[in-house]
């Protein structure tokens, strides 16, 4: 019987160095880029249906498509890939520069970003604006820097950085869309069209996802599920005077709040049916200890609360650090997100409005099924109306595929944890921190599917006060230039 390959242990770079090139290239490269992409209003689908007709998704993509290229890393081919009535996707590979195993096929590393964005939202700062880049405080103001518009340029710094000193690497592929504030409803497409060109993927780097503090790289160990739909009451065919009709007339807005009542504990925030909420692996709780005695109060403190120097904080749902993290990252939460029916209070008059709609935003645990649960919540929101009312429930996405399941991470090979750990403490001098995130991923459930025994690196830039898809949103870059580094350290070590 032949003894199994023995895979050399990569050469390790000079870590020192890593960080000198990231400053450079953020410095110099990636910073003047990303102003000119903040300042494009590339919405995502769901936010612009004529996105098509707009061409800013396409320009985006073409923009970074093209500062990829002018890199010229020894190695790389790009193509743009667009599906008819698709969004386009970047997809690149990078040529392993190790040799090839003896047995088997190669290993390859897949990078993935996206550059569409969420819509401009109200509340920025007056001297700020989503469309509008601004350098304050080692902070780059504007919509979609930190979610998620870094992060091809930070991955191919990253590479760039390996070939700076000579330092091997496996193959890489890239995966850049952009449909992902949408649901990437379209990336199954892409999936299933790159099947072949993907590889054997052993690692995958996400750059998408947040940070506990800005103190130590942070490893995603897990991130929430989401349905989005519209729930909407319809009682009347017009609107009427209200002293004419009310107390006849029931109030749409009442028999809403009736419906929502099958769903959630108003007074809690629970969420009622069993099947929304699921068991919380013991590892994971273990972590989440771990991270609430890092974070300590900051975990709720940090919010934006509305009462604050004056009154004190409002209070939270909890203010238990370990129950906060919980609540946030493997809880079953319900969202009001947008309303129709309702004219502004300027122009309210005295009318009974004939129908009233929310937009709902679903946040499920990590193992509960997304579609199965969209079912679930149609079933039970439209089932027997009260006062035989038209209720509808339509939830965002395709046939057959609504909503985006969560992911739970799988377990770290020793390679793996050890790379992860020697890069927070080279970047950062602070050991790796595990964190669930509260949002969603939906390439990861995607790409862990089809590559089951692939290693999962999710980090991002998305620390505290950081706002992603809010007001005043922010890219930390002290933290984004320490994380292209860790980036480029993890793929150096891969063995």
């Amino acid at each position: 019987m032949n003894a199994p390959e023995r895979l050399p242990v990569p050469a390790q770079p000079d870590n020192a160095a890593l960080s000198a090139f990231s400053e450079s290239a953020w410095n110099e490269r990636i910073l003047p880029q990303l102003k000119d992409y903040v300042a494009i209003p590339a919405k995502s689908p769901m936010f612009d249906a004529d996105w098509e007709k707009h061409g800013l998704l396409d320009k985006v993509v073409r923009d970074a498509a093209q500062w990829v290229e002018g890199r010229k890393l020894p190695g790389l081919t790009l193509e743009v890939i667009r599906q008819p009535g698709r969004t386009p996707v970047i997809f690149f590979e990078v040529a392993s520069t190790r040799p090839a195993p003896s047995f088997g096929t190669p290993p390859t590393i897949v990078m993935y970003g996206h550059l569409d964005k969420q819509p401009e939202f109200s509340g920025w700062r007056k001297d700020l604006g989503p469309w509008t880049p601004k350098v304050e405080d080692d902070k780059l103001y504007g919509r979609g820097g930190a979610d998620d518009g870094y992060a091809v340029y930070a991955a191919v710094s990253a590479i760039e950085a390996l070939k700076a000193q000579g330092v091997t690497h496996p193959r890489i592929v890239g995966l850049i869309e952009s449909c992902e504030e949408s649901g990437s409803g379209d990336l199954p497409v892409y999936l299933d069209l790159l099947k072949d060109r993907l590889g054997d993927v052993s690692l995958v780097v996400c750059l998408d996802s947040g940070a506990g503090n800005y103190d130590q790289l942070w490893l995603t160990t897990s991130l929430r599920g989401n349905v989005t739909g519209t729930l909407k009451v319809e009682i009347l065919t017009e609107g009427i005077h209200s002293g004419d009709a009310s107390g006849l007339v029931p109030s749409s807005f009442r028999i809403l709040r009736h419906v929502l009542d099958r769903l959630e504990d108003s007074g809690t925030g629970r969420l009622l049916p069993d099947t929304f909420h699921c068991q919380i692996p013991t590892d994971r709780i273990d972590q989440v200890k771990a991270a609430a005695a890092i974070l300590g109060d900051e975990v709720w403190k940090r919010m934006p609360w509305a009462c604050g120097a004056d009154g004190g904080p409002t209070l939270p749902t909890t203010t238990d650090p370990t129950e906060a993290l919980l609540n946030r990252t493997w809880r079953p939460t319900l969202s009001v997100t947008g309303v129709d029916g309702f004219p502004e209070i300027s122009n309210a008059g005295n009318v009974l409005r004939p129908f009233s709609a929310f937009k709902l935003s679903l946040r499920l645990p990590p193992l509960v099924d997304a579609n199965e649960a969209a079912s679930r919540l149609k079933a039970l929101l439209e089932d027997n109306a009260p006062y035989n009312a038209k209720v509808t429930f339509q939830p965002d996405g395709r046939m057959g595929a609504y909503g985006a399941t969560g992911w739970n991470a799988p377990s770290l090979d020793s390679w793996m944890e050890t790379a992860l750990n020697a890069a927070s403490q080279a970047q950062w001098n602070a050991p790796l921190g595990y964190i669930g995130q509260g949002g969603t991923i939906p390439l990861m459930n995607l790409l862990q599917q089809g590559f089951p025994k692939a290693q999962m690196m999710v980090c991002g830039v998305l620390g505290p006060k950081s706002n992603a898809h809010g007001p005043n949103e922010f890219l930390h870059l002290p933290y984004a230039k320490r994380l292209t580094a860790a980036v480029a350290q993890v793929v150096a070590a891969h063995p």
